[in-house]
């Protein structure tokens, strides 16, 4: 290869210079001027080195081949304002390569810069290859001429085809690098074939080049062609459907309304046939709905006054719809004008027995929530014969008012006018009296899956009366408990006017379903204040629905609203509420539920018998201790299900072996504790809470979990050196926080006492040495909160400092005041039953929570278990740690109280 010099002038990314071409592109004033100094210093047209730029965003990197171009013309259009303000034209004459990266100049000078020739080939390609290099080439110069829109275009192609055809072998691989530069190749495309030097591989490269071009031009010309043809294929088929529509009205009204023609034996009339009969018979019947309503009433006025301004209106109108859909949902509203006919369960004597059977069979425990649903009952049925009594009295009395007016008619000697008719009097109609019990409002507060929205499907079985359900969760716009207003677009009624349309009467069951979990105020409103005046047993009879516009009288529906948690609902909506507290099932009634109602359930979703299969009582209890935990039975019926599932797959072997007469494939239906690793995995509780180590500074507290379910928490504290501070772990709230400080506190008011320190001016952190105390709640994944460890912490602290241990059959719960008294606690059912799931044996708790202990946790559990119950913490640490454990240098009252 030759070496010379030659100044590098840089091209823009993605130009690139094929050797026999030309381009001319716009540069800087910079390098415009550089360019200007060169022609200048040269007697000829200069010779520079155009390297193509590698990378887009590097304008540094360039690439090792360029081309040798001449300078043909330097020229600075108009616009002196404009940075690329000259015009250069190049000339390809042959390829280059530098022979060292380039380093550009400051100045923006163009320096000589090694460059290699290529050396001089004489070496003529195959003749196969310049016929395929034809060939392809051909190809794409005809599809580019058929795809241009410019007759001017074509002819210049036409005229490349032609030179194509005539070239000679030797010059095949110069049209190559014309035909390169001409077309639209990519620039990776043109940078390979300025890369290549060698004639044969440049036309097979070029060949590879026109053949992928040629395929995408055809592939985007057929693309093109198929949407065109879809896009007006669409546009015929609306056309047409269009004249078809209008052909099938002109017939409908040719031919006779009355007269229907039989087709292979059925009508072919159709419901969904748009003819003006069942228009007619649609306004016929919103018209009768209208005239249906009481005479006078808030409901008839608007009624009349919208069907006055419908039929004023063209039925084509956008009007006349909204007109339309207002009426059908006006009349639609079950308006409580006349005193509803009782039903029939009520007016049964066996009505409050059969209402216990129902919930019975529905449920099972809840005594509490049944006890207040029959109280509920049988005040309605109390009410509703007091108004049977007092309809039949107000009938007897209009009767006996008729009767002497007819009387007054006959004259006094009996003679009877014979030329004037006997008119009898007119009997005025007797409204009966809309007198009824106000629907209480019933808040089912519990866990997931404790029963509260199927109680709801029970009441209304036991009245007798229609159940809708409204699910509140998520709701965020107050337009969908109160309805939109007709002037936007789209509006409607909100959801408890839906809710009593579907209902049909005015007196139904509404279970306002998560109310918890409504959404909060924000720019469409406060949907939880929207239900204030819902659930207002003193507003709710004028309930004023946007949409309706007229008062709704829902003073005889009966609301059951449920929700998982108190927290999140608002204190004025909470106040119209009767709070229904349900707590989670001991194992004794998950057991029974399992055996009465899930078991059976499952069986008949999964089309098994219950003689198919059964589920032995230890295996159903360790479904329900090590499988499942929770408040509810939701996880509980699910793992009788896979069990279920499980024998199913089993049985339909064991059938379908005996269709084909299969020996050896054997079926068990009844399911054994130690089967149940194969059918549901591994326990999730394995029962690590039963193994605790009785250490000093470890004590265990009562806790109820996230989905209700009670258990202990160990509450774990060390000493460790440092500045006599306490350090709180666990993923633990603000509440939590300050009961540590306040039991710490405490601790330190009271060290004396306790002989952990000698001095009441001394801090037991400080004497003899200085230590920090570090308090941990395992499980720091869990969020732990409330006001019920601050006994627990006190007997942490006080077992760390004077080493005394509290036994691990031994738990507790209560929150303490700086005065060392012991406040009452919540969830006290739940922390009992999981104490004793953990086989604690003792338990210590408020004094004030003794009456929760005697109502709620039943009776097998108290005799099996010892309780303990404190006002003070004195006597707490006396339970904990026993009579004379701790050393009390003045010798505090023991007092202690037990269940």
């Amino acid at each position: 290869m030759a070496a010379s010099k030659l100044p590098v002038l840089p091209l823009p990314h993605p130009t690139v210079l094929i050797p026999g071409s030309r381009i001319t592109l716009p540069v800087t004033n910079e390098v415009g001027e550089a360019l200007v100094e060169l022609i200048e210093q040269s007697d000829a047209l200069p010779v520079v080195a155009a390297v193509p730029v590698a990378s887009e965003t590097n304008h540094t990197d360039l690439a090792e081949c360029a081309t040798a171009a001449r300078i043909l013309r330097l020229v600075r259009p108009p616009g002196r304002h404009s940075r690329q303000s000259y015009l250069l034209t190049l000339h390809g004459l042959t390829r280059v390569r530098l022979l060292a990266p380039y380093v550009p100049d400051s100045d923006n000078a163009f320096i000589p810069w090694d460059v290699q020739y290529p050396p001089s080939s004489k070496e003529v390609p195959s003749r196969k290859t310049v016929d395929t290099f034809k060939h392809s080439a051909l190809r794409l110069l005809d599809r580019l001429a058929r795809d241009s829109g410019k007759q001017i275009r074509r002819d210049g192609y036409n005229k490349i085809s032609g030179m194509l055809e005539d070239i000679t072998d030797a010059r095949a691989a110069w049209m190559a690098d014309i035909l390169v530069g001409t077309v639209n190749a990519s620039f990776d495309d043109k940078l390979a074939i300025l890369n290549t030097n060698d004639a044969e591989a440049r036309l097979t490269l070029a060949t590879e080049i026109f053949t992928k071009l040629a395929s995408i031009s055809e592939v985007s010309t057929k693309i093109a062609s198929q949407v065109e043809e879809s896009v007006y294929k669409q546009q015929k088929e609306h056309f047409l459907r269009q004249q078809l529509a209008a052909i099938h009205k002109e017939l409908q009204s040719l031919s006779n309304s009355s007269s229907a023609t039989l087709v292979d034996g059925q009508s072919s009339s159709s419901e969904l046939d748009d003819d003006e009969q069942h228009e007619a018979d649609d306004m016929a019947d919103l018209k009768r709905r209208i005239e249906a309503m009481e005479p006078g009433s808030e409901e008839r006025k608007m009624g009349v006054r919208e069907w006055r301004r419908l039929k004023r209106i063209p039925q084509g109108s956008v009007e006349h719809g909204v007109i339309r859909s207002y009426l059908e949902w006006l009349t639609a509203v079950p308006w409580p004008n006349s005193a509803l006919e009782p039903a029939h369960k009520i007016r049964d004597k066996s009505f409050l027995t059969a209402a216990r059977a129902q919930l019975d069979s529905d449920h099972f425990g809840l005594e509490k929530i049944k006890k207040r649903l029959i109280e509920y009952l049988a005040v309605v049925r109390l009410k509703e014969m007091n108004a049977e009594r007092e309809r039949a009295a107000s009938m007897a009395v209009v009767t006996a008012e008729a009767a002497e007016q007819q009387k007054a008619v006959v004259p006094s000697d009996g003679a009877v006018d014979a030329e004037q008719p006997k008119v009898p009097a007119p009997v005025p109609k007797v409204r009966p009296p809309r007198k009824g019990v106000k629907g209480p409002i019933l808040l089912f507060v519990g866990p997931p899956g404790t029963g509260k929205t199927s109680l709801g499907q029970s009441v209304a079985k036991a009245l007798d009366r229609p159940f809708q359900r409204i699910s509140l969760g998520g709701v965020r716009d107050e337009g969908e408990i109160r309805g939109h207003r007709r002037t936007y677009v789209a509006s409607g009624p909100g959801l408890i006017v839906q809710a009593m349309r579907k209902a049909g009467r005015s007196d139904p069951v509404l279970l306002l379903d998560e109310i918890d979990k409504i959404g909060g105020s924000n720019f469409h409103g406060d949907p939880s204040a929207a239900l204030l005046e819902v659930l207002d047993p003193e507003q709710n009879h004028t309930f004023n629905d946007h949409y309706i516009n007229v008062p709704i009288d829902l003073s005889q529906v009966l609301f059951i609203c449920t929700a998982n948690t108190l927290e999140t609902i608002s204190g004025p909506l909470l106040d119209r509420c009767e709070i229904v507290q349900l707590s989670g099932y001991t194992y004794d009634e998950k057991m029974h539920i399992a055996r009465r109602f899930l078991l059976p359930k499952q069986l008949n979703a999964n089309g098994m018998q219950s003689d198919h299969v059964q589920i032995s009582e230890p295996a159903l209890m360790t479904i329900a201790t090590q499988y499942t935990r929770e408040a509810g039975v939701r996880s509980l019926e699910r793992a009788i299900g896979a069990v279920v599932r499980y024998k199913a797959v089993e049985w339909a072997e064991l059938v379908d072996a005996e269709q084909e007469n299969r020996k050896g494939v054997e079926y068990a239906s009844v399911v054994e504790e130690i089967q149940l690793e194969a059918i549901l995995g591994i326990a999730r509780w394995d029962g690590e809470e039963l193994e605790r180590e009785e250490r000093r500074g470890v004590v265990y507290g009562l806790v109820v979990m996230g989905q209700g379910e009670g258990g202990i928490l160990p509450v774990e504290t060390i000493a460790v050196p440092g500045a006599g501070r306490l350090k709180l772990t666990g993923s633990l709230g603000e509440v939590i926080k300050e009961s540590g400080e306040i039991a710490l506190s405490w601790v330190k008011t009271h060290a004396y006492d306790l002989c952990i320190t000698n001095s009441r001016a001394e801090d037991p952190l400080r004497v003899p040495e200085l230590i920090d105390i570090h308090l941990h709640l395992p499980a720091g994944a869990q969020k732990k909160d409330g006001p019920s460890a601050g006994i627990a912490m006190v007997c942490a602290f006080v077992s760390l400092l004077t080493g005394a241990r509290v036994s691990t059959n031994i738990a507790m719960t209560g929150e303490i005041t700086l005065r060392g008294r012991v406040t009452p606690v919540g969830g006290i059912k739940e922390k009992v039953l999981g104490a004793h799931r953990a086989q604690i044996t003792k338990v210590i708790l408020p004094w004030a929570n003794r009456k929760d202990v005697e109502h709620d946790v039943a009776m097998e559990i108290r005799n099996v278990m010892e309780f303990v119950f404190v006002r003070t913490v004195n006597e707490a640490l006396v339970a904990a740690f026993g009579k004379d454990t701790l050393g009390w240098r003045n010798g505090p009252l023991l007092l202690e109280s037990r269940l």
